[in-house]
């Protein structure tokens, strides 16, 4: 009774949300609405990063990997593609990397997973470097013609709104269970009859496909990229934070911590420059310590005495 009083709940909460935030650029300042393109971003980010890492419990260090791919691409094809077809294309070639760094590390688990997709990231970042100066002479690219910042701002909306309801319908599918019972017990549940190989690396691609497509989206708020800056290990390890203090292992977790620390990192930042990687690794100690499955266990345990 209660499973199906509260089944649309979520949907109607996530409608209600992206209404609410597609109004932004036109009633908000110019900083509002940077802000808030900041925040989406990284919802995108963390929300379909938990949908894999939260689950089978792998820690990959892969995300800027798969966001500089997005901007490349975008940078690459803007202009000769229409916009929707250009953050496609970013999802698409994330994905299909992501397949092929799964196909090669995801038997690997824990700290040497962790360090090989950092590695790779890294690979990938020097390997794009090398193409870059053979190919135009020159490491970054100029963006000419770029989207208005409306467009902009609805694209990462629309991208984090699907990042958001994917990690819903996978949580309640087959796969999402699939991917729990890896998290649980790999072995286990390979001898119940799942293809741990198969579903590893499509919920790794799955996860990258957002990454790239917010890359994609993201890349045309500069006018001019390099690798170093859309490759930027910052971005990886900032998604990775966000995440793991949400509650990697739930859905609503990611998103608030997402929206909190892109609040903190503008108000920090014009302040203290330092000052909002030493609140964040604050917090991800007293998380670590006191939390271990991030802030959602808060709510949780609400929940459960409410219930009571």
């Amino acid at each position: 009774m209660n499973d199906k009083r509260f089944a649309g709940k979520p949907w109607r909460w996530l409608v209600l949300a992206l209404l609410i935030a597609a109004v932004v650029p036109w009633v908000a300042s110019e900083f509002a609405s940077a802000v808030a393109l900041s925040c989406l971003m990284y919802i995108a980010l963390a929300t379909s990063w938990s949908l894999f890492c939260g689950a089978t419990r792998y820690l990959s260090l892969a995300t800027s990997a798969f966001f500089g791919l997005g901007a490349y691409a975008s940078a690459t094809l803007l202009g000769l593609l229409p916009w929707p077809l250009v953050i496609l294309c970013g999802a698409a070639i994330a994905s299909a990397v992501a397949v092929v760094m799964g196909a090669a590390v995801l038997h690997l688990r824990g700290t040497y997973f962790a360090v090989l997709t950092f590695g790779m990231t890294e690979l990938i970042r020097h390997a794009v470097t090398f193409v870059e100066k053979q190919v135009s002479g020159t490491v970054g690219r100029v963006l000419m013609e770029v989207p208005t910042n409306e467009t902009v701002y609805l694209t990462m909306l629309a991208i984090a709104g699907a990042a958001i309801a994917c990690a819903i319908l996978v949580k309640r599918s087959r796969f999402g269970l699939a991917l729990a019972g890896i998290g649980a017990d790999e072995q286990r549940a390979q001898t119940l009859g799942v293809d741990t190989r198969r579903v590893k690396i499509a919920g790794f691609a799955l996860t990258a496909a957002f990454a790239g497509a917010a890359g994609a989206a993201m890349a045309v708020r500069w006018t001019y990229i390099e690798p170093a800056a859309v490759f930027s290990p910052f971005i990886g390890f900032q998604t990775v934070l966000i995440a793991l203090i949400g509650g990697a292992a739930s859905i609503g977790g990611p998103i608030v911590a997402a929206i909190v620390f892109s609040l903190l990192a503008e108000t920090l930042r014009l302040q203290l420059p330092y000052g909002y990687m030493m609140v964040l690794g604050l917090l991800l100690i007293l998380c670590v310590m006191y939390l271990p499955n991030g802030l959602a266990t808060l709510w949780t345990a609400r929940q459960g005495r409410r219930n009571e």
